[in-house]
């Protein structure tokens, strides 16, 4: 296994990023007694989460302060904090932080009415956190090292000697470690262990999932384990006609294509829960929708609003039976990392 980081693949330390103040033109202790002022922790990507609380904000005239950090970072942030936390939504890149909250009672319920804006299966089972938008797991390929036709349908036979050194992957991603749940729901725990194992021996690590991306398109490795908003990125970056790497989505109902979403949820603890409320409820709006769908390629969860980007059409992905609910907080991610000597 060729390992193309030193870094320490966990990153479980407390670390929350400077509060940062959108949408008001003031600093934020002039608003330190303005009840209509949210606090907003964000593990989202702080472009997409800048322009939904722009619009946010340009709605309701209620200022959002967001203090940044990695979603697991903030979801530990906030248990640590208990009672004291000053957060009153929390807004992560993935459902299994939020979902860890909710675990420990730490979330409010939402209003079914804002839980009945996007796509039933999206949503807590106990209807205390909400999905917002949803990404697919792919497989980027470059054209070059690789035709689409030579890629097994099912992302399971990618961790063997068949694929050796062709095969990068981020095990520290949340999206990657959703997907090693995924197969553990679906398969089992040994056929989930196996498979990372098997990766781990013939597949090659990468820290972060654009540096994979990026070495895919420069050649560097034929193809890499990632979200499909990734690959637009790229695209976006060299040009769409230039682009050396394609996009590959897994067989159906296979855990290589498994959608997953990005999250909110408000804290019990919240001091302006009515504001928070209303920011949870634009979030899955019309006009929030298409706020962060122009940021991002991911889908949006409202029905009848569409991606700027060119998707492949939200219906015809055909995932695995596993929804963001199922996957829970994912924490025998972790394990099974350590068994497999990833951590």
């Amino acid at each position: 296994m060729k390992n193309t980081s030193r870094r320490s693949f966990l990153r479980n330390g407390f670390l929350l990023g400077a509060g940062t103040l959108l949408g008001a033109p003031a600093l934020r202790g002039a608003y330190a007694a303005d009840a209509a002022t949210l606090t907003l922790y964000n593990g989202q990507h702080a472009k997409t989460t800048q322009k939904l609380v722009e619009a946010f904000t340009q709605a309701t005239g209620i200022r959002v302060e967001i203090r940044k950090g990695s979603s697991t970072q903030l979801a530990n942030q906030i248990i640590e904090e208990g009672d004291r936390s000053p957060a009153d939504v929390f807004y992560a890149e993935e459902s299994p932080p939020v979902a860890a909250l909710a675990d420990k009672g730490l979330l409010a319920p939402l209003s079914k009415d804002t839980l009945g804006q996007v796509i039933p299966g999206y949503t807590a089972g106990d209807g205390t956190w909400i999905g917002v938008t949803a990404r697919c797991r792919a497989t980027v390929y470059n054209r070059d090292m690789v035709q689409e036709s030579e890629l097994p349908a099912s992302v399971l036979d990618m961790a063997t000697a068949a694929w050796k050194d062709r095969v990068g992957f981020v095990p520290t991603s949340g999206a990657f470690q959703e997907q090693l749940i995924a197969i553990k729901l679906l398969k089992g725990r040994d056929a989930a262990l196996n498979w990372l194992k098997g990766l781990t021996q013939y597949g090659r690590i990468y820290n972060g999932n654009m540096a994979a991306m990026r070495a895919v398109e420069r050649g560097e490795i034929a193809t890499a384990l990632v979200n499909n908003y990734y690959w637009y990125i790229m695209a976006n970056e060299v040009g769409a006609d230039k682009i050396r790497s394609g996009l590959h989505y897994a067989g159906p109902r296979d855990p290589g294509g498994l959608i997953t979403v990005s999250a909110a949820g408000i804290l019990k603890t919240a001091r302006n829960r009515d504001a928070a409320r209303k920011l949870l409820a634009f979030m899955v709006s019309q006009a929030g929708q298409e706020a962060i769908a122009g940021t991002v390629a991911e889908y949006p969860l409202r029905p009848g609003v569409k991606s700027p980007f060119d998707l492949k059409p939200f219906d015809t992905l055909n995932p695995p039976p596993v929804s963001p609910a199922d996957l829970g907080d994912a924490a025998d991610a972790l394990a099974l990392r350590r068994e497999a000597g990833l951590a």
